[in-house]
């Protein structure tokens, strides 16, 4: 979902008044960003509250690549990670995820071994129908076991785009949070819907109810189901001790615009690129009687700060043995502080660009190869900016692209580099990246290898419904990423 998706934000239909009025009762983050710019990466980040170069979460497999968890992959989140939910259990916290997991589906990244107590939902992205001897349709799970598959037990029709799992997502939520407040028992709720996502999906209640096409369909249902849930709260009489956090894990996905992708609003192209379209998500805070209403912070946030936040929320502190990218955000949120902290942009394990202030230098453009432009592959459509997007990886590491976002939101006019106001910016900078830089202790690449042998073949559960399927022979090679 992009930062141009919502009323609250500057959407012209203004289809997601329970979003507005979460926005209006909270607080509006404008400047908050996801710590990659597509899925699986930012997923992890969030989840431990650090860059995906630390967690393991990016290849080598070619420079600056992007790269996920599709269902042929070996890796995923490694044990030495500590994820949220484990460190919630410390406080006595019980921990669902709802939805889209993506952190790897191989029995050992189940997210049940990694903090969480429930889950219903699937470890890949909805993507098939696929014939189940070249590729099998990817599972839902309900905790340790499968329930069915995408496209045989839980459907999603391609042609209308219709589907009920958004309801199915919102009904567990409701019934999650209705349990935990009848026991007295604190809860992490981690609501990962994916209905936006390509192919866009919504309830026959919502279908061509938008301006928007089936993507505005897919917004307004989860905007109706967070409604829902902030109504759920109140009226079970916990949202004064409940805090709420809505964003998203990558920009609006151009490539499947018009009718399939969002809007990242004034920003420059779109998921999968380090342009502010890629990384820039809309993002509100909600908690009644201590977040004042109507609040709009310039903070420069991150999906890493929700790991930190969330910790201090509970009376624990972060880890201390390892590099934590996350900032407790409730000073902000709080008492309306602005905390100076930089904004690192990623694209595998390279360091593209980097945020200060009002300006951000680029140290490495590019949109997508020419060979992968050529086959209609583009992330910036309608966006061309000269020698910033680009499809070929151009360096510019001794003279950085210099962009000032409060004067030039959509990246479109670098600054002189003779200008006084260039070169003070790009020292400044500059400083901050060796910093960086001299604590980065690159994680196991955990992206680099794909095997057909480890796709969803039998999953855990499979034997009681009659659906495991025999694995090809193992045949593990270097994986193939493009962007």
């Amino acid at each position: 979902m992009g930062w141009g998706d919502l009323g609250a934000f500057g959407e012209p239909s203004k289809e997601t008044p329970n979003l507005d009025q979460m926005a209006a009762e909270g607080m509006l983050f404008l400047d908050f960003y996801t710590a990659s710019p597509l899925c699986s990466p930012s997923r992890a980040a969030l989840l431990t509250g650090r860059l995906p170069v630390r967690n393991g979460f990016y290849t080598t497999n070619g420079h600056a690549r992007n790269a996920y968890t599709p269902q042929d992959i070996v890796g995923g989140i490694p044990d030495s990670e500590l994820l949220l939910p484990e460190l919630l259990k410390k406080a006595g916290y019980t921990n669902k995820i709802i939805g889209k997991w993506h952190l790897g589906h191989r029995p050992q990244y189940h997210p049940l071994r990694h903090g969480f107590d429930e889950w219903f939902g699937s470890p890949n992205c909805h993507f098939g129908p696929y014939d189940s001897t070249e590729r099998p349709n990817i599972p839902v799970y309900r905790d340790w076991d499968m329930a069915g598959r995408y496209y045989e037990d839980f459907k999603i029709d391609l042609k209308t785009g219709e589907a009920n799992l958004t309801q199915l997502y919102l009904q567990e939520a409701l019934d999650f949070i209705s349990k935990q407040q009848a026991s007295q028992q604190p809860f992490f709720l981690y609501w990962a819907i994916d209905a936006t996502h390509a192919p866009v999906y919504a309830s026959k209640q919502f279908l061509g109810t938008s301006q928007r096409g089936l993507y505005g369909d897919a917004v307004r249902e989860i905007d109706d189901s967070i409604g829902k849930i902030l109504k759920h709260l109140q009226q079970l009489g916990i949202s004064e001790s409940t805090f709420v956090f809505f964003t998203s894990d990558n920009g609006a996905a151009l490539i499947s615009a018009p009718k399939q992708g969002g809007s990242n609003g004034p920003f420059l192209c779109g998921k999968q690129t380090t342009f502010e379209g890629g990384m820039r998500e809309p993002a509100i805070a909600w908690w009644p009687g201590h977040i004042p209403a109507g609040g709009v912070s310039h903070q420069l946030g991150s999906v890493m700060d929700l790991f930190s936040t969330s910790l201090s929320l509970a009376g624990l502190q972060p880890p201390s043995d390892r590099q934590i990218d996350g900032i407790d955000l409730l000073p902000v949120m709080l008492q309306g502080q602005l905390i100076d902290r930089p904004i690192f942009y990623y694209r595998g394990n390279e360091l593209m660009a980097v945020r200060a202030g009002l300006y951000k230098a680029h140290y490495w453009t590019w949109s997508n190869s020419w060979e992968e432009h050529g086959k209609g592959i583009d992330f910036c459509p309608g966006q061309s900016v000269a020698g910033v997007t680009t499809h070929t990886q151009e360096e510019h590491t001794y003279l950085p692209l210099l962009f000032h976002l409060g004067r030039d939101p959509g990246e479109k006019y670098p600054l002189s580099f003779a200008s006084e106001e260039y070169q003070q910016a790009v020292e400044h900078i500059s400083g901050l990246v060796q910093q960086h830089k001299a604590t980065l202790v690159p994680g196991q690449p955990q992206l680099n290898v794909c095997d057909q042998a480890v796709m969803n073949w039998a999953p855990p559960g499979c034997e009681k419904l009659g659906k495991c399927l025999k694995a090809p022979e193992s045949d593990p090679k270097k994986c193939s990423w493009p962007h």
